[in-house]
């Protein structure tokens, strides 16, 4: 019987149930090296292939004392990588109970906490007539801008975006841009619209966050440092005097159900 032969009679037995169990076993060795990559696991992964190879090696060229040590060594191992490597048993376990279900209601909480923190320190910006403008990230990339602005990483709360836009801070100027729900940089400098319908009345900012949105999807919400006016531009357009509630609702239906608002903001005419 000749190897093709062979193969095609090994092809007849393979049913479909075979197929599942070879992907289910590629898929958990994947997870596992997805796991082991960049930690201390992968010397000790290598480690214990070298004990396995070591230990067929010592029964095929009949060392029987490296056999019998490595027999009787490899149960203490296994309890002493239990104790040394708890942490990354323990992040593995969570790793394998998340479910697809679990992810996108953990991200529809983590947005829905960003849009919050955005929201009270547009309140807080108002009140204080401190301009401000926050660009949110969606499917189109701003990296671009990110890179020209100074980066930071840090966690979205209100009172970091308040602290940034205070008058007379060095990251006072520019724009802020929320990457992933973290603030990614600060003093980012915007494209400013060239676009000949928009009011005059409108300042660097929100002619800046005009300019963002025309190119990308972003989401960009403005405080007037003259008026203290809240607004929120998409795809171009701009609304004007939003209240807390109202910016809640659009950042909500913008980020968390992630969808596009049609180009419905309605222009206006003034501060």
């Amino acid at each position: 019987m000749t190897f093709a032969d062979t193969f095609l009679a090994v092809l007849r037995r393979f049913g479909w149930w075979d197929l599942l169990d070879v992907l289910i076993v590629a898929v958990v060795i994947y997870e596992i090296l997805k796991l082991l990559r960049g930690t201390r696991a992968v010397q000790m992964a290598l480690g214990a292939g070298f004990l396995v190879l070591l230990f067929y090696l010592s029964q095929g060229v009949h060392l029987e004392t490296v056999n019998w040590l490595i027999r009787n060594v490899v149960g203490y191992i296994v309890f002493a990588l239990i104790v040394l490597f708890q942490a990354d048993i323990r992040r593995a376990l969570a790793h394998a109970g998340r479910t697809p279900f679990g992810n996108y209601f953990a991200r529809t909480q983590r947005a829905e906490e960003m849009i919050e923190e955005i929201v009270v320190a547009s309140g807080l910006l108002s009140a204080q007539r401190a301009g401000g403008i926050v660009a949110v990230e969606r499917s189109i990339g701003l990296r671009n801008y990110i890179e020209g602005g100074i980066p930071l990483d840090a966690t979205i709360t209100y009172d970091l975006l308040v602290t940034i836009f205070r008058p007379g801070t060095p990251l006072h100027d520019g724009a802020v841009i929320i990457q992933g729900e973290r603030v990614a940089a600060a003093a980012c400098f915007l494209p400013l619209t060239v676009n000949p319908q928009i009011s005059k009345d409108y300042g660097t900012r929100h002619r800046a966050a005009i300019g963002l949105t025309e190119e990308t999807d972003a989401v960009t919400v403005i405080v007037s440092e003259e008026t203290g006016r809240i607004s929120l531009a998409l795809d171009g357009a701009i609304e004007s005097g939003l209240t807390a509630d109202t910016l809640r609702e659009r950042l909500r239906n913008l980020l968390t159900v992630r969808r596009r608002e049609p180009r419905e903001l309605s222009q206006q005419t003034s501060l």
